[in-house]
């Protein structure tokens, strides 16, 4: 599992082109439904863990979406942006900047 992470988070920002919608952009539009259909918080760290991000941060909604601030498990800065109905990665941003 490891080994595929290695192989697969160096090239997630190829998989998301500058133009995919980040958080605070005006495409922050995941789903239609109201936030009481939504997964809890809990369960969408759980996701986001799953997803290669154990080092949850932050959790916000913006717009329709979750956005989730974590460390990858390279220590790399993440901006994930998930759905809040399936729990799915619609975008994701990293950098090795500064670490909060």
């Amino acid at each position: 599992m490891r080994r595929l992470l290695r192989l697969v988070l160096p090239l997630l920002p190829l998989a998301f082109p500058a133009g995919t919608a980040l958080a605070g952009g005006p495409k922050a539009d995941c789903t239609r439904e109201p936030q009481a259909h939504w997964m809890s918080r809990e369960a969408i760290s759980r996701k986001a863990v799953a997803a290669g991000y154990p080092d949850i941060r932050h959790i916000i909604v913006i717009g329709s979406c979750y956005e989730i601030e974590a460390l990858t498990v390279r220590h790399l800065q993440a901006d994930v942006v998930m759905d809040p109905m399936t729990g799915d990665v619609v975008a994701a941003s990293m950098s090795n900047g500064p670490q909060r």
